[in-house]
């Protein structure tokens, strides 16, 4: 039981030296990316870059204690920093003291929901943000995110908006105000996390970007040139904060809580897994809640902001050696140390080089690949797809997700409204019998329907399936048996038990007969409870079509 709750129990005592080495190199080229990364997405979240690197200190070690995944990187992520920025820019100025309350009471609200669900053992609810829904939403974000930093990569000032097409008229307003040694160096940061990306992929280039823009700006005094820079950042370890708890800003921000606690499990859990199948060991995606929301609870009174695992960080942490948690506790210990022994080096960066290193990380985000897949493999995905993509650029990123998870439960209802359904004929040359629109061969008898229906039956989708039961018996004459193939129908409420029953009693007072095949047996429990086995008698139900047909004397004439 303590390994379940606290997983770090198992793999601390039995640990090996031979993990040490990849441990440790793991742990610090992730602190690298992390100090960085850190400082960017608080200054995207509207936050103090250093708020950046508390949500990068004691979370992390926090997730490497409960966290069920050996490989899962935690820290401030791109898409959970623009919902922030969303919502609190909407209650109050960025950067304020209430801006910074806000952001604490928010990752309050998202670890206390997070605990609660992972104890509540509600994992599972995740599945209701569908994969079409995220990927046009982080896709989306990924976009606004990068328009959203050309303000410090270009130098001109522009009012916080979530929405596309007023960043644009925005943007293109102010045009004339570029601040043209800010847009070099932007420009400049841009090129070199580009090429560094993909020439050299095990020096962490941001890192080196950083150093190199701080050297540059002090020998060259770009700040007086209009370049501008993270300036002071206070040193020492995160605060202890109290998160203000004001009854109407709470109840405001349950909207903002609730997406955060999706949005950020779905991407955790994601990466997570991926790991783990390549690894072949087991995720608990309750012991993952449970883990985030310890983690957004540390962030929440030491001064940071809600955290969840990232794509980028812990895919790095896994190519370079990590073999347990170990690496994690290592990122968090020497972003410890940044924050006490080095963060007076970080006055001269260059916010336009931290607003690189956002658009770099966000710019694989945009999959049009993914797109084309979904709408090739499934055409209602991919439209799910495209106007959740939409929808979060033109009214925003909340709006955005509430669509697209509504347009995926309204898609989900109505496939489970409409069942797949079949007429079955026999098929010689297989032996077995097969939907007859795909197997035109496939031989039926005149005076037997063999009808199967694939899926469960309940109140909402029994109206559709009499419809079309009504529909095929009525093309065919001189009918006197019904076959329905139930193997397909693992459940049925009450209501499709007693509509069901009046159903196949009517046409029993007009001479057709209702032949049940292959019920599943807690299918068979529940319409036994209905006393359906007297009432069909004497074929109550037999287990296969074959046999059906056989008690009814016409399988032999095949």
């Amino acid at each position: 039981m303590l390994k379940k709750l606290l997983p770090a129990w198992g793999w601390l005592p039995g640990y090996q030296r031979s993990y040490l080495v990849g441990d440790l190199s793991a742990g610090a080229v992730v602190a690298a990316m992390l100090v960085p990364q850190g400082m960017a997405y608080a200054m995207l979240a509207g936050l103090p870059p250093v708020t950046g690197l508390y949500a990068s200190f004691i979370p992390v070690a926090v997730y490497a204690l409960f966290g069920s995944s050996r490989h899962v990187a935690v820290g401030p992520v791109a898409v959970v920093s623009l919902l922030i920025a969303a919502q609190a820019s909407a209650i109050a100025s960025p950067g304020s003291p209430e801006y910074v309350g806000i952001a604490l009471l928010l990752a309050l609200m998202v670890g206390v929901t997070q605990l609660v669900l992972g104890f509540a053992r509600a994992g599972f609810l995740v599945n209701f943000l569908s994969h079409a829904v995220i990927r046009g939403f982080t896709a989306a974000a990924a976009v606004i995110i990068g328009l959203s930093q050309l303000r410090h990569l270009l130098g001109i000032p522009l009012a916080d908006q979530h929405a596309i097409h007023r960043v644009l008229v925005e943007l293109f307003r102010r045009l004339p105000d570029i601040n043209w040694p800010t847009a070099a160096v932007g420009a400049v940061a841009l090129l070199v996390l580009g090429i560094g990306k993909r020439i050299v992929k095990r020096i962490p280039m941001a890192l080196v970007l950083v150093c190199s823009g701080i050297v540059a700006t002090w020998l060259l005094r770009l700040d007086r040139m209009g370049v501008s820079v993270v300036g002071a950042v206070p040193s020492g370890l995160p605060p202890i904060s109290l998160p203000p708890l004001p009854l109407g800003q709470t109840v405001a921000l349950v909207p903002a809580a609730m997406t955060i606690v999706f949005v950020g499990f779905i991407e955790s859990i994601a990466i997570a897994k991926w790991v783990a199948a390549r690894e072949r060991y087991g995720i608990d995606a309750n012991q993952e809640l449970r883990a985030l929301g310890l983690s957004n609870l540390a962030a929440a009174f030491f001064s940071g902001y809600p955290v969840t695992g990232g794509f980028s960080r812990t895919a790095v942490n896994y190519e370079t050696g990590a073999r347990t948690p170990l690496a994690s506790v290592v990122t968090a210990a020497l972003v410890g140390l940044t924050l006490v022994f080095l963060t007076p080096l970080l006055y001269f960066l260059p916010k336009a080089i931290l607003a690189a290193v956002v658009i770099v990380a966000v710019a694989g985000l945009v999959d049009v690949g993914e797109a084309i897949r979904l709408f090739r493999v499934k055409r209602t995905d991919g439209c799910t797809m495209a106007l959740t993509f939409a929808i979060t650029l033109t009214l925003g990123v909340e709006t955005g997700v509430l669509v697209g998870v509504g347009c995926s439960l309204l898609l989900f209802i109505w496939r489970s409204a409409h069942p797949h359904m079949a007429e079955l004929g026999y098929l010689k040359s297989e032996d077995a019998f097969h939907n007859i629109k795909r197997f035109p061969a496939a031989k039926i008898y005149p005076n037997v329907l063999i009808l199967r229906i694939d899926a469960s039956l309940y109140f909402a989708n029994l109206e559709f399936v009499k419809d079309w039961l009504r529909a095929q018996i009525a093309r065919r004459q001189g009918l006197e048996y019904v076959v329905l193939d139930l193997s397909g129908v693992n459940d049925m409420d009450a209501v499709a038990v007693t509509s069901l029953d009046q159903f196949m009693a009517d046409y029993r007072h007009m001479g057709i007969r209702f032949v049940l095949a292959g019920m599943k047996g807690p299918v068979r429990d529940l319409v036994s409870r209905a006393h359906w086995e007297g009432k069909y008698s004497p074929w109550p139900q037999v287990p296969t079509v074959r046999q059906a047909l056989q008690q009814i004397g016409v399988f032999s004439a095949v």
